[in-house]
């Protein structure tokens, strides 16, 4: 069996942030209306801080306007429902994103539950969780979008009837890329820790999503041959050997060097999901955008 094609999500990224730029442009020369993303940073995690970096990058190639707020990681959560009440009501803001993690005591349910629905670009308010599972029009989570996007690249509207399993339950990836599978007329099987024999699970999945953030969690012998395989699992793992300041690698959910010999595609990690994250993150701002000037979204706004 030949090996697997390799999904290359950088290159899809790449695209889509071109398109959202066009779009921007036309959004700014037709109606008066710049996108806008407001980022909420608390405390000095240095992932945090190398992602929101990346996200204000994006957002200026796309021709969006960025407003981050540092905050310190003493910050209170009534300050934070102050400043996400300002930014609800500024009219330059599209959509506000807080950045994951935030340090403790602080609640994410309750600072996600400040957002404006409409301004929700993360697509985590239980309101647009809930939504999504109407099968109404509702912001997606990145990543689940960014997944979705990939599999209608491959099989476009031929996804009805395939069998799915989503390893991983989160509320983030695993929970929405259920749904959105679902709505696309999948049978679809959510697995987790819980689970019962995951490797025969595994094996009956046409779509496999891996995202149960646990370094080569599947193995390739798991995989049934020909299966669409999803990695969404992104873990830095020290290299073996390596001196103590060695940049760290990173690693999937899925043995890739197993399962490329068995899958009929698959993404690698890196530059698989991973890119289609920040690449949705700019679709949701656009679309929220949009929206608010009574405009239809771009369609891969629309799950």
């Amino acid at each position: 069996m030949a090996r697997a094609e390799i999904i290359d999500g950088t290159a899809t990224a790449r695209a889509l942030r071109a398109r959202v730029a066009d779009a921007t442009a036309r959004l700014a020369a037709d109606h008066g209306v710049v996108p806008g993303l407001a980022v909420v940073l608390v405390g000095d995690d240095p992932a945090s801080q190398v992602y929101v970096r990346s996200k204000s990058r994006a957002l200026a190639e796309a021709g969006m306007a960025a407003f981050d707020h540092r905050l310190a990681a003493g910050t209170t959560a009534d300050q934070l429902d102050q400043l996400i009440g300002s930014l609800n009501r500024d009219p330059r803001v599209s959509g506000i994103l807080v950045q994951l993690p935030v340090p403790p005591p602080l609640e994410v349910a309750r600072l996600q539950a400040a957002i404006a629905p409409d301004k929700d670009v993360d697509g985590f308010h239980v309101a647009n969780a809930g939504r999504l599972a109407q099968g109404w029009p509702a912001p997606v989570p990145c990543t689940p979008l960014g997944c979705l996007i990939l599999l209608r690249q491959r099989f476009g509207t031929g996804l009805s009837g395939m069998r799915a399993l989503v390893v991983g339950r989160s509320n983030i990836v695993g929970r929405p890329v259920a749904q959105l599978l679902l709505n696309a007329d999948c049978t679809v099987t959510v697995a987790h820790s819980r689970t019962a024999d995951l490797a025969a699970e595994c094996r009956r999945a046409d779509i496999l999503v891996a995202a149960a953030g646990r370094p080569g969690l599947i193995r390739g012998d798991w995989i049934k041959p020909g299966a669409t395989v999803l990695d969404v699992g992104v873990n830095r793992l020290a290299p073996a050997g390596a001196d103590p300041g060695a940049k760290p690698r990173l690693v999937g959910d899925v043995r890739f060097d197993e399962a490329v010999e068995v899958a009929g595609a698959i993404t690698p990690v890196p530059g698989g999901i991973g890119p289609m994250t920040i690449a949705c993150l700019l679709v949701n701002t656009l679309a929220a955008a949009q929206r608010r000037a009574g405009l239809p979204p771009m369609p891969e706004a629309v799950p």
